[in-house]
């Protein structure tokens, strides 16, 4: 049997009592001796995770507050991942660059 759950771009950030709940639940009553955490390429949440980074970064730089919609506070979970990603990386890189160095980051 496979017990699989899902959320966007591998974070507890917002979820913690949902997914480590799901989590004890496969590990305790359904018995599952392996946990596997899986990322993919070209994944939306690390672009998104980027994306929300650069324009954080944009914004101190200019002064201006940084726009938070509901999806910048779920992506925001994942700017420590993003800023690491960045900081490996020659300056310049690219928002696509920086975004698929975040996906191995985030899993290894």
């Amino acid at each position: 049997d496979v017990f699989v759950l899902r959320n966007a771009g591998n974070t507890l950030s917002h979820a913690e009592g949902s997914v480590v709940g799901s989590l004890e639940y496969a590990i305790g009553p359904l018995g599952a001796k392996l946990i596997m955490v899986l990322g993919h390429t070209k994944c939306g949440a690390m672009m998104g995770a980027t994306q929300t980074m650069l324009n954080a970064q944009k914004a101190a730089e200019s002064g201006a507050p940084a726009q938070q919609t509901t999806l910048d506070k779920l992506l925001h979970g994942l700017a420590p991942v993003a800023q690491q990603a960045q900081a490996e990386l020659a300056p310049g890189a690219s928002a696509e660059e920086i975004a698929a160095h975040v996906v191995k980051v985030n899993v290894f």
